[in-house]
């Protein structure tokens, strides 16, 4: 098939490669020249595992090309794929402008028969909104709208593009449903059909219910440290329990970074204000989670009495592990904490060369992960890197001046948490002097 792919961030950027490697002929069409100067030779505009040599593929067997010129992209598609990532301020309040004020851009070079297809995250009802829009402003043409919600993982996007659990497909017509079987015939034949509107708020409802996942398990948690209880075996016991089963979204850790999950939050509880239903369980999410975020802060500040002048080492910067992206990590918002309190904070992150002028003045950037250790007295693992699990006991014992390791996911429970000489803490772990490690983790 012939399909345009309008916005080349991530999911755009995903979205082209992987049609084109699913043999569509794919034009990916954004606005801004120099991501298409840099997509033309070949360099998507983030990292994401495999994402540079599937373009690459694309662009060498001819099946993808990038242009900002929207007359071209769209002259002989059949589907049009609204993919920008939508922009989220700081208090997770979407831009959802910004994707309508594209999509308009198209209207004059849509044809009679195509069909658009959305995936960005916007609220329910966006998807019926562009169609009144279209059919206002072109009553003599007929093109029908579908949405297919967003569901990449960064660091995991190409494997779950290609390799999906199932679609999500919101559709008006039975000719839609055929056109989308045949879009996704190279990557699975399991696709859920609804309603457009009903696909966007199951995009909005599995959010929310990862998010309220996250905040459960860290509450209890939280209860498991005070008691005596450790999280991780009451976690196993929850996830045995047939009703509730094993790939639950339950296990205690860091609370969620501002985003995807929080944008959901946001779009729900709006909805629900518009109209006048109180989202209490909804509301009390993002309360629950923005609690949690001082979690770490609490721990050192129990561990060490105070974050003023401590040396303290983070390991890993990014948003999360396969990724380049620092915007909204948690890690970094810590890495501010920390300075704002007078520590003095080093860091080590395989993805990260050199850091943003404004957090290069609060921390210094180390190019091993031993070496942001040197006289630290404290560890922060922030980002589950899987080259910080070869890190012996020994080597951080020889080089902390205090081997304190504050571990909120238990990534390295198994080699660092294993030594009764390094002081271990992590979310629900008993308490923060305690080093047993619980079996069957």
């Amino acid at each position: 098939m012939k399909v345009c792919v309008l916005g080349l961030w991530h999911l755009g950027t995903v979205t082209a490669a992987c049609l084109a490697s699913g043999g569509h002929e794919v034009v990916g069409l954004d606005f801004d020249a120099a991501t298409i100067q840099d997509l033309q030779a070949g360099k998507p505009p983030l990292f994401e595992p495999g994402l540079g040599e599937l373009v690459a593929q694309g662009l060498l067997e001819r099946r993808l090309s990038f242009t900002t010129d929207a007359a071209a992209a769209l002259a002989e598609a059949e589907i049009v794929w609204v993919a920008y990532d939508t922009p989220v301020d700081d208090d997770d309040r979407a831009d959802v402008d910004f994707v309508i004020e594209r999509v308009r851009r198209l209207f004059p070079h849509l044809r009679d028969g195509m069909l658009v297809l959305v995936s960005s995250q916007v609220p329910v009802g966006t998807t019926g909104r562009l169609e009144r829009e279209y059919a206002e402003s072109r009553p003599e043409r007929k093109v029908s709208f579908a949405c297919l919600p967003e569901n990449l993982r960064l660091g995991k996007a190409i494997s779950v593009f290609t390799r999906p659990d199932r679609v999500v497909a919101g559709v008006r017509s039975e000719q839609d449903t055929g056109r989308i079987r045949a879009l996704f015939r190279p990557f699975t034949e399991r696709i859920e059909w609804m309603t457009v509107e009903s696909a966007e708020m199951t995009k909005h409802a599995l959010n929310a219910f990862l998010a309220l996942s996250i905040t459960f398990a860290n509450e209890i948690a939280a209860l498991c440290e005070q008691v005596g209880a450790d999280a991780k075996e009451v976690e196993r016991g929850l996830k045995s329990e047939d009703r509730i089963g094993p790939k639950a979204y339950l296990a205690p850790g860091t609370a969620f970074a501002g985003g995807t999950l929080a944008r959901d939050i946001a779009f729900l509880t709006a909805v629900g204000s518009a109209r006048g239903l109180p989202n209490h369980l909804l509301a009390a999410v993002r309360m629950s989670n923005d609690a949690h975020r001082l979690w770490v802060g609490r721990t050192l500040v129990s561990l060490l009495g105070q974050a003023a002048g401590k040396n303290i080492a983070v390991w890993g910067l990014t948003y999360k592990p396969g990724t380049d992206t620092l915007r909204r990590s948690g890690s970094v918002e810590l890495c501010r904490w920390l300075a704002g309190q007078g520590a003095r904070v080093t860091a080590h992150d395989p993805a990260v060369r050199t850091l943003p002028g404004d957090l290069a003045r609060e921390m210094t950037l180390c190019g091993t992960p031993l070496a942001a250790l040197a006289g630290a007295e404290a560890l922060v693992v922030a980002t589950e890197w899987p080259e910080y699990r070869m890190v012996q006991p020994g080597e951080v014992l020889s080089i902390m001046a205090v081997p304190v390791v504050v571990d909120p996911n238990r990534f390295l429970v198994g080699t660092l948490g294993s030594d009764r000489r390094i002081r271990y803490a992590a979310v629900g772990y008993r308490s923060p002097g305690d080093n047993r490690v619980p079996h069957d983790l």
